[in-house]
């Protein structure tokens, strides 16, 4: 199992003032490195990786490919165009290796620049991030719990902060969880403590049930020294649509985490700045590698549709790999920061 250390954090983060105008970049090159050599040779090997794209937030560079599979290519998957890494060892191949690197240029995304009216909208145009998912309902349980948490608040605005706060003083981060999180709602209404997938697959449930618009982001954090392994550091946060404004960052999951580390209470100042933060707001220490639940991967897997697709997924002879157990999947991931 692997196991998320929850020190790095004190390593990761320095919260800018809330308000703050000028926005903060992070740059590096990450690095990863996968071997499925231990599964013998006598079975095909199946590799897809969340790959990364350049988008308005982050510049994928130097993009660098390298092992002994019999096949490889870039494709996305048909419903949410997210971009994966396929790769394929035949029986006969003695070894499983691929290396994986790219330099990334990552901002801080700062968006709390409101209007002072929402805008007319359709809710069919945005009816992707409306639906549930398999471990994210919209109706029984969850849908009156939204209902009770934004109910006299009008528009997505006011009911997607209800769902921010609600989330923040209801949830708490639990170090025990394995990787980020599964993400099943209604068994977290009745636990509410996980990581940050499970957060803020809370999160977008309530706010899809609410009517707001809403997706979680998967990817890895960077690093801060000048190199660091961050293997365990992948980490998913969430945006909601404000209609006539655009995608407004949240990420509640981390206010927690930082609640956490230091041991802080609700009531705390230094809570409130990360709260505050938080609201529409996202650090420059991550990168965004993939969107959506329920994946059907390209070309398609032989196990079910993916829950999440934030981490490597590999399956030998068509039997799916634990990704989070080092001992039949391994891989490293680096991180090299850019001297400044």
């Amino acid at each position: 199992m692997r196991i998320f250390h929850i020190v790095l954090i004190l390593i990761l983060f320095t919260v800018p003032a809330y308000g703050q105008t000028t926005t903060a970049t992070s740059s590096g090159t990450i690095t990863m490195d996968f071997d499925l050599s231990a599964h013998g040779t006598d079975k095909n090997t199946e590799l897809w990786i969340p790959y990364p794209l350049s988008d308005e937030h982050q510049q994928i560079t130097d993009i660098r490919l390298s092992g002994n599979y019999i096949k490889s290519a870039v494709y996305s998957d048909q419903k949410y165009s997210t971009p994966m890494l396929y790769a394929k060892w035949n029986s006969d191949t003695a070894g499983r290796k691929l290396s994986l690197s790219f330099h990334v240029t990552r901002e801080e995304v700062i968006r709390r620049d409101f209007p002072e009216q929402e805008a007319a909208w359709n809710p069919a145009d945005y009816s992707m991030y409306l639906q549930p998912t398999s471990l994210g309902p919209i109706d029984g349980v969850v849908k009156q719990l939204a209902e009770d948490i934004t109910k006299d608040k009008k528009g997505t605005l006011a009911k997607a902060k209800a769902v921010y706060d609600w989330i923040i003083e209801n949830m708490h981060r639990d170090p025990e969880t394995r990787g980020c999180g599964p993400g099943d709602v209604c068994l977290l209404l009745t636990k509410p403590g996980g990581k940050c997938t499970d957060i803020h697959s809370v999160f977008v449930a309530l706010c899809r049930t609410a009517g707001v618009p809403a997706r979680e982001v998967f990817g890895i954090r960077q690093g801060k020294k000048s190199t660091q392994d961050i293997t365990t550091w992948q980490h998913c946060w969430a945006e909601f649509y404000l209609p006539g404004y655009g995608w407004v960052p949240v990420d509640p999951a981390d206010v927690l985490k930082m609640m956490l580390v230091h041991n802080l209470k609700l009531d705390d100042a230094q809570t409130k700045q990360y709260r505050e933060y938080y609201w529409g707001a996202w650090d420059q220490y991550r990168v965004k590698l993939a969107v959506g639940r329920d994946i059907v991967l390209n070309p398609v897997q032989v196990g079910p549709p993916l829950n999440t697709f934030g981490y490597p997924y590999a399956e030998i002879n068509g039997e799916y790999v634990d990704w989070l157990d080092p001992e039949h999947f391994q891989y490293t991931f680096t991180f090299v920061k850019d001297s400044e």
